[in-house]
């Protein structure tokens, strides 16, 4: 992470305005197969300008689900988990070591299904103070902890798509390059992480992405 002055409370209150019209999705019955991830946001200055950037991971090469992609913090419900917001922050804590006390959770947005059938909650967090964020990947997990900026994924700037095809619906699958100075290496969001961010994206910037989206309608989202 870059270092960057304490956040004050004007942002956080901006994304409170921008996610009231959106309804908060508390479930109170899970499906089978139920998780949640962590989108947790936080304002950073860079290039003489504030900017919203969001922590993503990724994964472990050993994993044998997805290893080595780009992910959002979060996994499988847990139990005890009371509902998908402790199932986030619980994942998220696990993974990347967050303090949860320095995040205020804004909103949970309404569930995408992947390919394999398993729901995926987005739950909206923003880390008040990055600073006092220390990542500690946990290795079984999670090799790598890095930011992003958010506004990347409604623009058409170093992005590709590629068409595929699931029971006879055809659909686009996004795919962004990003390059860390941070880290000296380029890393690839896409699939379903990309997906969940143009949403949050469209959501935050109040405008739809610069290039067509063509999402899969087994996403359960709206075009």
């Amino acid at each position: 992470m870059s270092s960057t002055t304490t956040t004050d409370s004007t942002e956080l209150q901006n994304l409170i305005k921008r996610f009231q019209n959106y309804e908060t999705h508390l479930r109170q019955h899970f499906p089978p197969k139920s998780s949640a991830v962590l989108v947790c946001l936080y304002q950073e200055q860079r290039e003489d300008k504030n900017e919203l950037r969001v922590i993503l991971t990724k994964r472990s090469s050993t994993l044998s689900s997805h290893p080595g992609e780009v992910a959002l913090p979060g996994g499988k419900r847990d139990e005890e988990d009371k509902d998908d917001i402790a199932t986030a922050l619980r994942e998220a804590r696990e993974e990347i070591g967050l303090d949860l006390s320095l995040v205020t959770i804004i909103s949970v947005l309404e569930p995408f299904v992947n390919k394999k059938g398993m729901s995926v909650v987005p739950v909206i967090g923003f880390l008040l103070d990055n600073k006092a964020f220390k990542p500690l990947p946990n290795p079984a997990e999670v090799e790598e902890i890095f930011d992003v900026p958010l506004e990347m994924f409604l623009k058409d700037k170093n992005r590709r798509a590629e068409e595929r095809e699931h029971e006879g619906e055809r659909y686009l699958l996004q795919y962004f390059d990003y390059y860390s100075e941070d880290k000296e290496r380029n890393f690839i969001i896409w699939a379903l992480t990309a997906g969940i961010l143009i949403r949050v994206a469209s959501i935050v910037y109040q405008r739809s992405p610069e290039f067509q989206e063509c999402k899969p309608r087994f996403w359960n989202q709206p075009n």
